[in-house]
């Protein structure tokens, strides 16, 4: 109120205005928009309250696969063995589009700059270019249709990215390294064995059997170093240190005769390097003793 005189027996009062505000009853509850599908609804807490939901789930989810499945070392890295050079699964689409013509040669500048200069431009032109306000998928038939086309794409190379692959691997003869650690480790686990660890200073080194047998001059005579080294401990080819916990007498000289995944048959080349069969034979018992524990 404010209170004017202009004379004493003359009072005129000027209404200001009004600052009271209901009192609330407590938390206010949005308004509830189920009934309209697909347009808006309240930030907080309805919106938000559903993202950290689903980040839980996934950071769950993340989780639990990483204490049930720990990330496997692989064997050490062999700068002279052969491989297939393959990126991460989820590189693959990216892989397999840089096979085709068109991306790669005469095209490389077209394939790296111009065509993902095209898909990048597209999602950074996006939210300028569809400014409808519709949410529902079907009824933005533009953009529904590129996201779906692009799923199916990456789906596409990426699966004949891997099935190249696997093609490449048999008519090679090769075997992946994550199918040999399996092999392995499924072997071991027959025989009773422990798991073997390649993380360092977990892996203890298997020392040589019976070193100074007439065996190790056969298997340097019958060239064996060349791939396994004269210390047995691997080159090109692998170990042969602790090779009696993974395969028997009868197995290796087999794998002689016969070859074993990418090894091709050594045993016509020993003999031309003047190795008798008797002197094979006694190799294979002398490498099936090659045990860790002794």
């Amino acid at each position: 109120m404010a209170h004017g005189h202009k004379k004493d027996d003359e009072e005129k009062v000027i209404f200001v205005g009004d600052s009271r505000v209901r009192k609330g009853a407590g938390f206010i509850t949005p308004p509830d928009y189920t009934a309209y599908p697909g347009k808006s609804e309240a930030f907080i807490p309805n919106f938000l309250l559903k993202e950290w939901m689903v980040g839980v789930v996934v950071l769950v989810g993340i989780l639990v696969l990483t204490i049930s499945e720990p990330a496997p070392l692989g064997y050490p890295a062999n700068p002279s063995a052969s491989v297939i050079p393959m990126p991460d699964w989820y590189f693959l689409f990216l892989y397999q589009y840089l096979k085709y013509p068109y991306a790669s040669g005469d095209y490389v500048l077209l394939g790296v700059l111009g065509v993902s200069g095209v898909a990048f431009g597209a999602l950074l032109l996006a939210p300028f270019l569809d400014t409808g306000k519709e949410r529902r998928f079907y009824k933005r038939p533009i953009a529904s249709s590129l996201m779906i086309l692009s799923v199916i794409s990456v789906f596409y190379l990426t699966n004949v990215a891997w099935t190249h692959y696997e093609h490449e691997l048999e008519a090679s003869g090769q075997k992946p390294e994550h199918i040999q650690r399996e092999e392995e480790a499924l072997e071991r686990r027959e025989q009773g064995l422990p798991p073997v660890s390649n993380a360092p200073g977990q892996q203890e080194e298997v020392a040589i059997v019976e070193q100074d047998d007439p065996a190790m001059e056969t298997y340097k005579k019958a060239g064996c170093i060349g791939c396994h080294a004269a210390d047995m401990k691997g080159a090109t080819g692998p170990s042969l240190r602790g090779i009696g916990d993974k395969h028997s007498q009868e197995e290796i000289l087999t794998i002689i005769k016969e070859g074993y995944n990418a090894m091709q048959p050594q045993y016509n080349n020993a003999i031309a390097q003047g190795v008798t069969d008797e002197e094979i034979t006694h190799l294979t018992e002398w490498l099936a003793k090659q045990k860790a524990e002794q």
